[in-house]
Order: C-alpha cells, then structure tokens, then sequence
C-alpha cells in the first residue's frame, strides 16, 4: 500500500507540474507578457524597444552616408588632380553647398580670393588665415559626420542597465505573486520571471548593435578625417607656393 500510497502521490505532483507549465506557457508569449506587465517594467520595455528602433535607424543613415561620402571623395580628388584649373574648380562649386574636400577647397579659395581683392600685404597672415578657414571646415565635416554618434555610444553602454532594471522588477514581481499565493506552483512564478527575461532580452538587442556599429562607425568617421587632413595639408602646400610665386612677383 506505501509503494502504491507514493506512485500516486508521485503522479498527481507530476500533473500538478504538467498542467502549471502548461497554463504559463499559454502566458509566455510576447504580447502576452508585455499586456500582463507591471507599469514599470511595460516602460523599461518600450524605452529599450524605441530605443533598438532608431540605433537601427541610424546605424542604416551613416552606413548610406559614410559610403556616399567616400564616393564624393574619390569624385573630387580625381577632378582635383586631374589638372583642372583652381579658380574654374573654385567657380562650378561656389554656387554650391559643397561636403568633404569640397567644403574644404571652397572655404580656402574664398578666404585666397577675398584677402587679394581686399589688396593683402602679409603672405604669412594670408598663409595662416587660409588655414585657420579649412581647420573650422574641416572640423564642421567631422562633426557632420559623427552626429548621433554619440546616442549609440549611449544606448551601448546604458541599455544593458536598463533592461537588468526590469529583471530586477520582474523577479521582485515574481516573489510577491509568490507570497501573495502562498504557493510555488510553476503557473505563479514563471510569468514574472519570463518578464525578467524579456527585458534583459531586449537590453542586449539594443545594446549589442549599438555597441558593435558604434565601434565600426567611430573607425570610418576616423578614416575619413584622416583623408580631409591630407587633402587639407597638400591644398595648404599647393597655395603656400601660389602665395610665394605671387610676392616673388609683386616683389
């Protein structure tokens, strides 16, 4: 009679198990557990949601922009160098709103153009205003391009906190529904813990990327200044030796 006494007791505890994992499944789903969600815990999941949504948008905005800006680079250095004359280069982007070298090369023309209109006398401070003009485009380029950035050096860093906020919610929801019912059955425990879950899932879904692009994209942000430096330099050179020419002449 024991042996039979405990198969039985056994096999009712088994189908307790059974039917509560059964019931918290029916509660394990996504809309599901953000529907049966405390406040607080629906907001840190929103905000970590909103949050995956634009770092992926504007991880998409700076790959589309870097690859375009690299192509305009490549377009400009080939005209550049191509032998084209300075002021006929100077004249098809003025009209513009030129980006990259261009903006460097514009503001630098301008600045050579206007201080020998204006009859300037000192080479040096020519020599030194010219590139204090393509230091300040340079670091408007730089800056064009490094905008939003910085949200995605944050949510990297941040988000991972915030989703362990809403697993420390979710367990501490866990542990009232667990006193509150007086009663460790499966169906009252796993609803708040899969809430845990979740928003430590979607910590890691916006912070991840997040962190990953932000690495990648800070290193071609890098590469690009490192070219608009280089162009900046060689054009410094090219007018130093047309400003040199020019008072050897006048002199």
């Amino acid at each position: 009679m024991n042996g039979i006494s405990i198969l039985a007791v056994a096999a009712a505890f088994a189908q307790g198990v059974e039917s509560g994992g059964l019931e918290a499944a029916g509660d394990v789903t996504l809309l599901g557990l953000f529907l049966q969600a405390g406040l607080i815990v629906k907001l840190v999941m929103i905000g970590l949601l909103a949050a995956s949504i634009w770092t992926w948008a504007i991880i998409v905005d700076k790959v589309i922009l870097y690859a375009r800006t690299r192509k305009q680079l490549d377009r400009f250095e080939e005209v550049f160098w191509s032998g084209r004359s300075l002021e006929e280069l100077y004249r098809s982007l003025a009209d513009r709103t030129p980006t990259g070298m261009g903006a460097l090369f514009v503001s630098a023309m301008r600045e050579w153009k206007k201080s020998y209109e204006r009859g300037a006398s000192s080479p040096i401070g020519l020599q030194a205003r010219i590139e204090k003009v393509m230091d300040v485009s340079l670091a408007r380029e730089i800056d064009r391009l490094e905008r939003r950035l910085g949200f995605l050096a944050s949510v990297g860093s941040v988000a991972v906190y915030v989703g362990l906020f809403g697993t420390v919610i979710g367990i501490m929801t866990s542990f009232q529904a667990i006193a509150g019912s007086k009663s460790t059955n499966l169906a009252v425990v796993a609803p708040g813990i899969a809430e845990a879950l979740m928003a430590t899932a979607l910590g890691l879904l916006a912070a991840i990327p997040a962190l990953v692009a932000y690495n990648k994209l800070s290193n071609d942000v890098a590469k690009i200044a490192a070219r608009l430096e280089g162009f900046a330099d060689e054009f410094s050179a090219i007018l130093s030796r047309q400003i040199d020419e020019r008072t050897g002449r006048q002199g």
